[in-house]
């Protein structure tokens, strides 16, 4: 099999804004897969958070190795390089879709998966109270149907925030904190929420994550302190469920095992995204019907698609009912 990457920036349609960071556009990495005349496309969207970035995915996919065989997945996965869990995840969609179109099957067929996941919820970033919730009343008028509230502002207005938005929306809300809370300060405001659960409130590895999920009235997600399958089960001492991430476990294969461990511990599952095109956004869409909650909003967080084909639907991020994937480049 012949493998081709190439680093593009995707815009975004307005400044996106969280606990740690701001970003105008994001730099991935799309990668292509040839075997006999069929080519698969994937997209990795590298985490800076994880020490990633575009250029190092494509410093290390230059040491990929993929052999003559798209279906012989453990052979592969044996023998690529270690790290770059985003890169990992180009390569695992774009076998994927490659084994879709051999077959003439989209890739939630290949799994076994209902085409049909939950709603996913529309993130209102970081910004003032009475500007998050106009944004929020935006957003529920053109039809999303859950709303997912950037917090960790450091400034005492996260509860604020939280208020001012549910008097503007009526639909179901999260939060999610980047990790930029105490244990102090999360017991404090999480009773005083009216929301379905938050995301990460503490920072990745705290030893105060047990006490919290113990005294939480409200569910505990884990996003940053959850990978792979190998971090799942610890995450079950301190969480109530887990947000994956293709960018961060590999890929599809192994978000779909980790799925399964979620399940088996009684956790959670959330589908999450980074800022990624459709090309990214399909390979999470097509195993989304795994999961209890979805967060795939970043193809629709851009000024335009460079990767139409998933639909957004009454709400859901619907992956297209064609061979692989279902996304094509636009035209140019």
């Amino acid at each position: 099999m012949e493998l081709r990457a190439e680093k593009v920036t995707v815009y975004l349609a307005e400044t996106f804004t969280i606990a740690r960071s701001s970003e105008d556009e994001a730099e991935v990495v799309q990668v292509a897969v040839t075997h006999g005349g069929v080519t698969g496309y994937g997209e990795a969207a590298p985490i800076a958070r994880y020490e990633e970035s575009a250029d190092s995915a494509l410093a290390w996919l230059q040491h990929v190795t993929l052999g003559d065989d798209p279906w012989a997945l453990d052979d592969i996965q044996d023998l690529l390089p270690r790290g770059e869990q985003a890169a990992r995840a180009a390569v695992d969609a774009a076998l994927y879709d490659l084994q879709g179109k051999l077959v003439g099957q989209p890739v939630y067929k290949l799994l076994g998966l209902r085409r049909v996941g939950p709603p996913t919820s529309w993130t209102v970033w970081l910004g003032d109270p009475d500007d998050m919730a106009r944004r929020a009343e935006k957003a529920e008028a053109r039809g999303f149907k859950r709303l997912k509230l950037k917090l960790g502002g450091r400034d005492g207005l996260d509860l604020e925030r939280v208020r001012q938005v549910r008097a503007a929306s009526s639909v179901p809300l999260m939060v999610d904190v980047n990790e930029y809370w105490t244990l102090d300060e999360a017991l404090d405001v999480l009773p005083q929420m009216e929301i379905e659960y938050c995301e990460q409130p503490l920072p990745a590895g705290s030893p105060d994550g047990p006490e919290l999920k113990r005294r939480s009235p409200i569910p505990i997600y884990v996003d940053e302190d959850c990978h792979t399958l190998a971090d799942v089960a610890a995450c079950a001492e301190r969480a109530h469920g887990i947000n994956i991430k293709l960018a961060k476990s590999g890929g599809i294969r192994e978000a779909v095992k980790m799925a399964a461990a979620a399940r088996a511990l009684d956790l959670g599952v959330m589908l999450g995204c980074m800022v990624e095109s459709g090309l990214g956004i399909a390979a999470g869409a097509h195993m989304a019907s795994l999961c209890d909650h979805v967060d795939l909003d970043g193809n629709l967080l851009l000024r335009s698609d460079p990767w139409p084909g998933v639909a957004w639907e009454d709400g859901i991020q619907l992956p297209a009912d064609a061979p692989g994937l279902g996304v094509e480049r636009a035209a140019t």
